[in-house]
């Protein structure tokens, strides 16, 4: 028999968690009708699964397997390189969906977000288990790819529901259901609970949710820190998680990195794939209004034995032209020609926040500000036709030799429309589809 501690009102809140399913595999069945129902993975650039499709996924193919190994389990298997420009698209737009309906949405990643519901049933004229099946049934319609939602009175609830019946599923738990959902679901499952609090929890004889969100208050607050409590509270229905719609504006450090496939020792290659993370890394930091003092370097070889390096800054800047020196003289102190390397990575590092962000490439003044205007101008076409629209010529061997496997570029890259260039694409994805003369 399951617990009667949960006696709450049965919608305190109403939060909406919406996951979307296989969601970079779904994303090219989506614009590849002749996809659907196969054995499909993307991350052929980086020589290990990103994302698994379902059928593949049955096949016992998971994220982060090598690809020989997911080739053995399914030598039919469709491997494609990653087509983050066209996932990013779809993203964008299903949170788009997600807010006709609500605008307190979090973006929590790529594929998913919170949406907080609560007061919406008036203006939407539905209850939130209505509202909830609309969002889910109209971005399927217009992306055609599918979702699995979960809504309920927390945060931590609704991504338990979200799972319950994934793919594809819809599960409503509200205040007086919550003991049934957390009856026989591990521990470790649960949002916010890592390996070592489930082993330590387990010491303690808890192996359930339904078990550990039982415990009295008093044991709670004794043997766990801080974030174990609050995921207590949220599995009780107290809602200690808001749903924040404002961006991240803070960061301690900014890392980009790459991993590509075939590995290479192409000393040309490698530097342009640490220029490009070092754009990527600046781009971000200038969003916010930060500035690095420290840069670290570092080059994962084809065993995933890493080397890097760092540097302290004369002065703060975001403007990665400054900087092509000092990752030059970094890259030179961990390359090796007779290593075969599979990723490169830039770590930003002493961030902080700067209204006044110094473009010092040259001591002239006015030249320091045509510089600042020219970043300007990158980021506003980056943020309209997709990042690295305008980039660096250190990084333009990437542009050529194609951003998928390497020199294989993606279909998206492949195709071009009317008006396009290789540099200058649309904000579109595109649908291939076979038709008969």
């Amino acid at each position: 028999m399951t617990s009667q501690l949960f006696r709450l009102h049965s919608w305190p809140r109403a939060i909406a968690h919406i996951d979307g399913d296989a969601f970079f595999t779904s994303c090219e069945e989506a614009i590849h009708p002749e996809l659907k129902g196969k054995a499909l993975i993307t991350g052929g650039e980086r020589g290990i699964v990103a994302c698994a499709s379902y059928p593949a996924k049955k096949l016992g193919i998971k994220r982060g397997v090598p690809l020989h190994e997911a080739r053995k389990i399914c030598p039919e298997l469709i491997i494609l390189p990653s087509d983050y420009e066209t996932y990013s698209l779809f993203s964008r737009r299903m949170f788009s969906i997600m807010r006709r309906f609500t605008p307190d949405l979090e973006e929590y990643s790529i594929d998913e977000a919170f949406a907080d519901i609560t007061g919406m049933r008036r203006a939407l004229h539905s209850s939130y288990e209505e509202i909830a099946l609309r969002m889910k049934k109209e971005i399927e319609r217009e992306l055609g790819i599918t979702v699995s939602v979960g809504l309920s009175i927390t945060k931590v609830l609704a991504k338990v529901a979200s799972k319950y019946l994934k793919p594809a599923g819809m599960t409503v738990i509200k205040g007086t259901d919550i003991s049934q959902y957390l009856y026989d679901l591990p521990v470790g499952n649960l949002w916010g609970i890592g390996p070592a609090t489930t082993n330590y929890l387990a010491k303690l004889g808890i192996r359930t949710a339904l078990a550990f969100a039982e415990l009295p208050e008093i044991t709670v607050r004794e043997k766990l820190t801080k974030p174990g409590v609050e995921i207590w509270q949220e599995l009780r229905g107290d809602s200690v998680y808001p749903v924040t719609a404002e961006e991240k504006s803070s960061y301690a450090s900014i890392s980009k990195t790459k991993t590509f496939a075939p590995a290479t020792s192409d000393a040309d290659y490698l530097f342009a794939q640490l220029m490009r993370n070092m754009e990527s890394a600046c781009i971000k930091a200038r969003r916010y209004d930060l500035a690095p003092l420290k840069i670290l370097v570092f080059l994962k070889k084809n065993n995933f034995d890493t080397s890097g390096s760092e540097a302290v800054l004369s002065r703060p800047c975001a403007c990665p032209l400054e900087f092509s020196g000092v990752i030059r003289d970094l890259f030179e102190s961990c390359y090796r020609p007779h290593n075969l390397y599979r990723a490169t990575g830039v770590v930003l590092l002493n961030l902080a926040p700067d209204k006044n962000i110094q473009y010092t490439l040259f001591d002239n003044h006015v030249h320091a500000e045509k510089i600042k205007g020219l970043y300007n101008v990158a980021d506003e076409l980056g943020q309209k036709f997709g990042k690295h629209t305008l980039h660096l010529g250190s990084t333009h061997l990437i542009e050529k030799m194609g951003k998928g496997r390497r020199g294989v570029s993606t279909m998206r890259e492949q195709t071009l429309l009317k008006g396009e260039t290789r540099r200058r694409h649309l904000a579109l994805p595109l649908i291939h589809i076979k038709t008969n003369d």
